[in-house]
């Protein structure tokens, strides 16, 4: 088997935040991917319950380099999958961990990342083929959490914290174990601007470089 990373865990160590983009629309998709792959992100989510959303990821992914990977986030039918994959998806992202969905998101050729909320689910994601795992919601969890469970699930096993995480709070998940962080509404709220979105997310990459300063410096990618 070979040990070279894949796509997902090479963004992850590249920069490990994820934009999560409740509410885009495709209008506005273009602009805002620009503006994050410029501040440096290489991850970006488009959650199913937004307007159009198969049509943002088509369009960020058409429009941004291929090191940038795009995906679809709230997937909860395993039908949607194919969709993603046609739309041009990389990565399915799930509130839950329903075997079926990521069995659907794998049989695909998508990467799948399930949200956990104790171990017990985070050992039946992987062994149904979860490629990282979102720990959801991070705020009731909290850093004490995912101390434990890093002593259990050991890298190369993602562990992505999502929910409340704010550029202050990346320095205490990135010291208990972190690899990565889904970014909400502290990044993105529907009307707000490409330019406000630009600095938000800069403000992130900096808190995420000073908590990871041996991690990769983002890099230009061509499509």
């Amino acid at each position: 088997m070979s040990s070279s990373p894949t796509a997902l865990q090479a963004a992850l160590a590249d920069c490990g935040l994820v934009a999560i983009l409740r509410g885009l629309r495709p209008a506005e998709a273009q602009a805002v991917g620009r503006v994050l792959h410029d501040a440096g992100f290489r991850l970006i989510e488009v959650p199913l319950n937004s307007p159009d959303p198969l049509g943002s990821i088509r369009i960020l992914r058409d429009s941004l380099p291929a090191g940038c990977l795009v995906g679809a986030g709230t997937v909860i039918d395993p039908a949607a999958c194919a969709e993603i994959r046609a739309a041009g998806g990389q990565i399915v992202v799930m509130p839950h961990s329903d075997a079926a969905v990521i069995r659907a998101a794998k049989a695909a050729g998508l990467f799948c990342t399930p949200g956990v909320t104790t171990p017990t689910e985070a050992y039946a994601a992987l062994a149904a083929g979860a490629d990282a795992l979102k720990m959801f919601p991070a705020e009731q969890l909290g850093v004490p959490a995912l101390k434990a469970w890093r002593a259990v699930l050991r890298p190369p096993v993602g562990l992505i914290p999502v929910g409340g995480i704010v550029p202050e709070s990346i320095a205490a998940y990135a010291a208990a174990g972190a690899t990565g962080f889904g970014l909400g509404s502290a990044l993105y709220q529907p009307g707000r601007s490409a330019a406000d979105v630009g600095e938000r997310a800069r403000a992130f990459v900096a808190a995420w470089r000073a908590a990871y300063p041996r991690a990769a410096t983002p890099s230009e990618t061509s499509a």
